[in-house]
This record gives C-alpha cells, structure tokens and sequence, in this order.
C-alpha cells in the first residue's frame, strides 16, 4: 500500500483550515465555501482551473440550489453575489488569483485537493449551519412547531437550549417570547432592527411608548451598569429614559445592579425571567406561537437570497 504523500496531507490541510475560517466568519448566510465548492466541483470534473467571473456566479448559483436540497431547507446558505467576492475576497484565503479581465485561477493547494474538499465541504457547511441554527430550520413545517409545543416542559427545554446559544438567537428567542406575552393584553411589539447590524443590540418598539433594548451581556457591577446606562442615554432622548420607558433586556444582572438601574429608571428583564414567562404559556396556542415567530425572524436574516 503506497505512503501518504505528506504534501498532499498538508496542503488538504490547510485547504480545510481556511474553509473553516470562511464558516467561523459568515454572519447571516454562507457564501464563501460554496464559491469554493462550486470552483471545486467544476475543477475535479472537468479539470478547469480558470475562470471568468461569469463561471463563478454559474457555479455559485447551481451550488446554492445542490445545498439546499441536501440540507432540506435554504437558511444561512446563499447570499447576494458581488464580483468583488473573487476579486477581493477568495485571494484572502488562497483561492484563487485574478488573472486581470475579470478572469481568475484557481490556486494548487485547492486544485491538487479537490478530490477530496468536494466530499468534505457539503458535510463541513451542514455542520456549521446546524451548530448555528439548531432545531430553528425545523420550526417552519407546523406539524414539527405543534409536535415541539405540545409539552410545555419541552418547550421551556427548547427555548431554554437555544435562547443562549449566540447573541441572535438571545435576541430573536426574547423577542417572540416578549411579543407573544404582550398581545395577551392587546399590546403589539415590533423588531426593528436586525442582528446584523453594527450595534450591540436590538431594539422593540412598541403601541405603548416603550422600548426595550436587548443586548446578550452578564452585569454584575454598577461599573458594568453605567456603561450600559451611558449606552442608552446615546441611543434615546432623555425623557423616555426619565420616565422610565427604556427596558433592557439582559443575559443575566444581580440583585443589587437591577436595583440600582431602577434607581435610574431603567427595568431589567433577565434571561431567567424570560424563561419563567416562557413556562406560563399554559396554552400549546401560545407556545406554537413563540415558535412560529421564531421562524419568520430567523427567515428574515437567514433565508437565500439566491
């Protein structure tokens, strides 16, 4: 049986490593390993190695359309395609090289390694995208929402599992919760903001005057309060916050730094007392509903745009 080629080994390697790396730093949707995929494919089929940045938005595209079929559904796969993605973007993780003319080529650590890159990147994004999304892809089939609310013990289970896995899932998952509460006394919450967004937090407005200002942080100290306070004084006018219609929705806050936040005429709701809201919904209704929002909020930021 013949040896490894220790070269090869290596260069699969590092091939991986950057894909990983590509993964690790996709925000709402995959983008880069299924360029990657789809230069990969073309080349171990038909050995090309060059291509116009036309070939690459082909390949990309049909690539999308393979990847969700294998994952079932279309969250966190495809996203708008810019031709700077091969001409700025790739280069950075060795991909490819611009040849000039819009026309690039593909670099000999992928090229020698696209055997085997072709095997692995499907099972390497299913990974990642469940890691990312959990049980969310499966809350848009109703059936799968009644099955996963029809026990309030494996609700409260399931919002307490994916409420703190990331800060979008703490902001989407307090968001429904809130929202489904609220209408319970005709009140109506809307999410105006995306998690994408550059700062630190979603806010909710409401029919009432209040906002609330989520942000997955742990505040133990009035140190770490008056940050936050100094926040919010930046992000809404004085007197909303005198008169105490700024809420602020937290990972997790003390006893003695909730107090001294009320002091300031700010409430707080942790994640601890999301959940116990989240245990009240004696009805499966309510429940299903949670969930259901879940969903469309997640559609919002994830699903393709391909």
């Amino acid at each position: 049986m013949p040896e490894a080629d220790p070269v090869e080994g290596f260069e699969e390697a590092f091939c991986k490593q950057n894909i990983q790396n590509m993964l690790k730093r996709s925000q709402t949707k995959v983008i880069f390993p299924l360029i990657t995929l789809g230069l990969l494919q073309e080349c171990h089929e038909n050995g090309t190695i060059r291509f116009s940045d036309a070939d690459i938005r082909r390949f990309y595209f049909s690539t999308v359309s393979r990847m969700k079929e294998f994952l079932g559904h279309d969250l966190h796969i495809g996203g708008k395609y810019y031709d700077a993605y091969p001409s700025r973007n790739l280069p950075r993780y060795d991909v490819v090289k611009a040849l000039g003319g819009k026309r690039y080529e593909l670099l000999p650590p992928y090229v020698s390694s696209a055997a085997a890159l072709v095997e692995w990147i499907p099972g390497a994004i299913k990974q990642h995208v469940t890691e990312r999304l959990g049980v969310v892809p499966q809350l848009g089939d109703h059936v799968s929402r009644a099955q996963l609310s029809a026990s309030s013990d494996e609700f409260l289970e399931l919002v307490g599992e994916h409420i703190g896995k990331n800060a979008t899932n703490f902001e989407i998952f307090s968001f429904a919760v809130i929202k489904v509460h609220l209408e319970k006394f005709a009140c109506k919450v809307y999410r105006d903001t995306r998690t994408s967004a550059h700062d630190s937090g979603v806010d909710l407005s409401t029919n009432f005057g209040v906002v609330y200002q989520i942000k997955k942080l742990k505040v133990h100290s009035k140190a770490a309060a008056d940050n936050v306070y100094a926040e919010l004084k930046a992000n809404f006018d004085r007197e909303r916050l005198s008169d105490g219609n700024v809420i602020l929705v937290i990972d997790d806050i003390s006893k003695e730094v909730k107090k001294y936040l009320i002091d300031m005429k700010v409430q707080s709701i942790s994640k601890g007392d999301l959940l116990k809201l989240a245990g009240q919904f004696e009805d499966m209704e309510d429940r299903e509903k949670v969930l259901r929002v879940v969903y469309e909020e997640f559609r919002r930021e994830y699903a393709s745009d391909v």
